[in-house]
C-alpha cells in the first residue's frame, strides 16, 4: 500500500516538475553562494558591501514590487486567456509593452530619487560613502528593464512547463559576477559588484529569448487593452503592486533600522540570511516556479480538489522544514565558520551572523508555507486582501524592529521578521480556509 502511494507519487507530473526545478536550483544556488563566499573572502563586512546592497535596494525594491508583481498577475490571467481562445498573441503583446513601459519609467524615477533617497533614509554618512552608492547604482538601474523582460519569458515558459529553463537561467548572473570580480577587480575596482550584475542580467535575457523564439511561444499580434482577462489582469495589478512593495519595504525598513547600528550591520544581516535564503530559494523556487500556474490552471477546472491540493501541500512542507532546520539552528555558528570565516570576515563576524542565521532559521517554515498559500490567492485573484496584510505587516515590522533593535541590537531586526513571517503565514492560512467554505 505504502510502495503504491510513493510510486503514484513519484509518477505525478507536477511532483516531478518540482523536483527537477529543485534539483536545479540548488545547482543555481550553490554556484550564487560560492559566489557570496568569495565576496564575503574579499570583502568582510565592508563599507564597499554596505554601499552596493543600499544602491542594489531601490531597484530590487522596483523589480520586486513592480515587475515581478506583473508576471504574478499575467500568469493566471494568460492561462485563462488560452483556456478561452486557444491563441493569445495579443495578450502577450499587450504584457511585454506593459513590462518594457514600467522598467523605462522606473528607471528613470530611480535615477531621479537616489539623493533624495539617500539623504533621508541613510544620512550623516561621508561624501566617499554616497560616491560608492552611487557610482554602483548607475551600472544597476539599467537592469530594470531587463529584469522585467527575464521575470515575463521566464513566466511564459513555466506556463509552457518548461520549468527547466526558466530555473537555470540566474546561474548566468552568478557566474559572471564571479568572473568580474576573479578576473577583472583590478579594472572595475569599486564597480565589480554591480558590472557584473548588469552584464549578468543580460546574458539571462539572451538566454531566455533564444530559448523562447526555439521553443516557438512568443507569439506577437495587435494589442488589445480591452479584453476581459487583460482588464482583469490590469485591475489586479495596483491591488499585487501594493502588496509588493509593502512586503518588499520590509527588508528595506530592516537595513534602514540596521543602518542605524554600527558599520557592518547591514553586511551582517546580509550574511546571517544567506544559509536561510538559500533553502528559502530552492524550496520557493521550486514550488512556486510550478504552482501558480498549477493552481491559475487547477482552480479553473475544479475548485474544491485545489484547496485540497493546498492544504495537504502546507502539512507536509511545514514538518519537512521543520525537519531540516532544527539541526541548522545547533550548527549555525559552524556553518558560518566554514563558509565565511576567512580573509577580512573574523570570528567575532562569526559569533555576530550566526546568532542571526538561527533567528532566520526560524522563520522558514512560516515564509516558504505563506509563499505557497501567496501562489493560491494570486490565482483566484485574491490581491487586495493580502495587500491589506502586507500594509499592516509593514507597520508591525517597523514598532517591532524598532523595539527589538533598542533590546537585541541588529539580532533583534532578524527577530522582528520572523515575528512578522509567522502573524502572516496565520492570517493568510485562516483567511483560504474562510474562503473555502464561500
Amino acid at each position: 500500500m505504502l510502495k503504491n502511494q510513493i510510486n503514484k507519487i513519484i509518477q505525478n507530473k507536477t511532483v516531478s516538475n518540482i523536483a527537477v526545478v529543485a534539483i536545479i536550483t540548488i545547482l543555481v544556488k550553490f554556484v550564487g553562494f560560492y559566489k557570496e563566499v568569495k565576496v564575503a573572502e574579499e570583502f568582510g563586512l565592508s563599507e564597499l558591501l554596505d554601499t552596493f546592497y543600499i544602491a542594489l535596494l531601490i531597484p530590487g525594491l522596483i523589480n520586486q514590487v513592480f515587475l515581478i508583481s506583473f508576471k504574478s498577475v499575467f500568469i493566471p490571467n494568460y492561462i485563462a486567456e488560452l483556456k478561452e481562445k486557444k491563441e493569445a498573441a495579443s495578450f502577450q503583446t499587450v504584457s511585454f509593452v506593459i513590462t518594457i513601459g514600467l522598467g523605462l519609467i522606473f528607471t528613470l524615477i530611480s535615477f531621479f530619487f537616489t539623493d533624495f533617497y539617500l539623504d533621508i533614509f541613510f544620512p550623516d554618512h561621508t561624501e566617499s560613502y554616497y560616491d560608492l552608492v552611487k557610482i554602483q547604482f548607475y551600472y544597476l538601474a539599467p537592469c530594470l528593464v531587463i529584469w522585467g523582460l527575464n521575470a515575463l519569458l521566464s513566466g511564459i515558459l513555466n506556463i509552457f512547463d518548461e520549468f527547466k529553463y526558466s530555473s537555470v537561467y540566474p546561474i548566468l548572473t552568478s557566474i559572471l559576477m564571479l568572473v568580474c570580480l576573479l578576473g577583472f577587480q583590478n579594472i572595475l575596482q569599486e564597480r565589480v559588484l554591480a558590472v557584473g550584475m548588469l552584464l549578468g542580467s543580460f546574458a539571462e535575457f539572451i538566454f531566455l529569448l533564444i530559448v523562447s523564439l526555439r521553443k516557438g511561444i512568443i507569439k506577437f499580434s495587435t494589442p488589445d487593452f480591452t479584453s476581459k482577462n487583460t482588464r482583469m489582469m490590469l485591475r489586479e495589478f495596483p491591488a499585487r503592486i501594493t502588496s509588493s512593495f509593502l512586503t518588499g519595504m520590509v527588508p528595506a525598513t530592516d537595513q534602514y533600522f540596521a543602518g542605524q547600528l554600527a558599520i557592518g550591520s547591514i553586511t551582517a544581516l546580509n550574511y546571517g540570511y544567506k544559509v536561510p535564503a538559500f533553502i528559502s530559494a530552492i524550496a520557493i523556487v521550486a514550488l512556486g516556479n510550478v504552482l501558480l500556474p498549477y493552481f491559475s490552471k487547477l482552480i479553473l477546472d475544479n475548485k474544491e480538489t485545489a484547496y485540497e491540493r493546498l492544504y495537504t501541500i502546507i502539512k507536509v512542507l511545514f514538518g519537512g522544514i521543520l525537519a531540516v532546520i532544527i539541526p541548522l539552528c545547533f550548527l549555525s555558528y559552524f556553518v558560518i565558520e566554514i563558509l565565511f570565516e576567512r580573509g577580512a570576515f573574523t570570528a567575532n563576524d562569526t559569533n555576530t551572523v550566526g546568532l542571526i542565521q538561527i533567528v532566520y532559521f526560524l522563520a522558514l517554515p512560516f515564509s516558504i508555507c505563506t509563499d505557497v498559500l501567496v501562489r493560491f490567492l494570486t490565482g483566484i485573484n485574491k490581491n487586495t486582501f493580502m495587500a491589506v496584510v502586507s500594509f499592516i505587516s509593514l507597520l508591525l515590522n517597523i514598532i517591532f524592529n524598532y523595539i527589538f533593535m533598542k533590546l537585541y541590537g541588529v539580532m533583534g531586526i532578524a527577530l522582528c521578521t520572523t515575528v512578522i513571517e509567522a502573524l502572516k503565514f496565520g492570517v493568510f492560512y485562516m483567511y483560504s480556509k474562510k474562503l473555502q467554505k464561500t
